[in-house]
């Protein structure tokens, strides 16, 4: 077991020492969607909830096609993601003027008063709860979150490369032939 691990609330298994860094992003994001999701239901919003709501504040209105490119959604996850945010007030759907198909998804008064309150919904307002002693960023939090990108941004790559074998979809019996899915 790596130091790191020691005092951690899901041990690492043997198995894992070839993948520590994989193990170490399994421990941290359960407890950080458990958290998060304490705090989201106070305001009636559930993890992942949040994040359409942020996307929204900047640029305004956008179209809810554009919203599932953005978030990497499908049509309907979308429209039951969208849901809980209108139900609770912190954006509503309009028609789009140029296109009768398409909604527009705005954010509401209610959604810029979270923005800035300290019940808000970003990681910006859960630091200083999350965080030992201190409520900003200590130095070099700036180049783990960078590496932390990073290695986000190549395991979308691995994810999407058509050589990635089967699409994850490997057989379990030793055999070389392409599987369907179904093995």
């Amino acid at each position: 077991m790596c130091r790191a691990c020691a005092g951690a609330t899901v041990p690492e298994p043997a198995a894992a020492g070839g993948g520590p860094v994989s193990h170490a992003i399994f421990r941290l994001a359960r407890p950080h969607r458990m958290f998060a999701g304490q705090l989201l239901r106070r305001i009636g919003l559930h993890p992942g909830q949040e994040l359409v709501t942020m996307h929204l504040w900047d640029p305004g209105a956008q179209r809810q096609a554009d919203l599932v490119r953005l978030m990497d959604s499908d049509a309907a996850t979308m429209t039951r993601t969208v849901r809980r945010p209108e139900q609770a007030g912190f954006v509503r759907r309009r028609p789009s003027p140029t296109d009768k198909r398409a909604s527009l998804i705005e954010p509401t008064a209610a959604s810029h008063a979270l923005r800035s309150s300290r019940a808000g919904v970003g990681p910006r307002t859960w630091w200083p709860r999350t965080s030992p002693s201190t409520s900003a960023p200590r130095p070099g939090t700036l180049e783990r979150l960078e590496r932390l990108e990073r290695l986000e941004r190549n395991l979308v790559q691995a994810a999407a490369d058509p050589t990635c074998t089967n699409n994850g979809r490997e057989r379990l019996d030793g055999d070389k032939r392409p599987t369907d899915g179904r093995t």
